[in-house]
């Protein structure tokens, strides 16, 4: 991502905020952050890199709300594994939506993990769509803003350590690997104990007799 980032600039915030929105498990962390870095640098400028940002994943934020609104939570569960996305985490983005009211939209947006699920969530629960792209769009920015902020803040720190990347690279990408690994296995286990629960579920119902 990095690596993306630094030869297709806006581009690269662009595609990586969109599909994240999108639900696709790419952390934004990162997009927004390096991208901080970059521009103070001198490779981007922050004010676009908020803005491109923030606009890429308004845009993929409605595609995840379309789906919600559109497609029944069955379906999204189903299909939903194909992007690592279990029935717990529209389970937890749900709850934390439930008995709040509108503003937890842009809390949500701008909260880690739960903020990738917030679109769908705010479809399923039927909220108007422009109500929902101005309160995705405030939390977004907000988010936004401070992750790149961040990044740009830690930029001065950037140089003294670039020299030790090379050095530590081998080790950084093993640590990826089996990072993504784990993440992947355990995501697996996740809809293998859901598919057992239902399993089980489905079972139960048949033995018990018709009243």
């Amino acid at each position: 991502m990095d690596s993306f980032l630094i030869h297709a600039g806006y581009a690269a915030v662009v595609l990586l905020g969109f599909l994240e929105a999108c639900c696709v498990p790419i952390p934004s962390e990162i997009t927004f952050g390096f991208a901080g870095v970059l521009a103070y640098q001198g490779h981007l400028n922050l004010a676009l890199v908020i803005i491109a940002g923030t606009v890429a994943e308004l845009a993929g934020s409605y595609v995840s709300y379309g789906v919600g609104r559109v497609v029944e939570r069955p379906a999204v569960e189903r299909f939903g594994r194909y992007l690592l996305i279990t029935k717990a985490d529209l389970d937890r983005t749900e709850r934390f939506l439930a008995g709040r009211g509108s503003w937890a939209i842009p809390v949500a947006r701008a909260l880690p993990f739960v903020r990738s699920f917030a679109s769908v969530a705010a479809g399923f629960a039927g909220v108007p769509a422009l109500r929902f792209g101005v309160l995705s769009l405030i939390g977004t920015l907000v988010y936004g803003s401070v992750i790149a902020s961040i990044g740009y803040g830690v930029g001065s720190a950037w140089h003294s350590v670039e020299h030790d990347l090379s050095l530590a690279g081998y080790v950084l990408a093993a640590v990826v690997v089996v990072g993504i690994t784990a993440f992947v296995v355990i995501r697996v286990r996740s809809f293998r104990r859901e598919s057992a629960a239902n399993a089980a579920q489905t079972r139960a119902r048949e033995r018990t007799p018709p009243r």
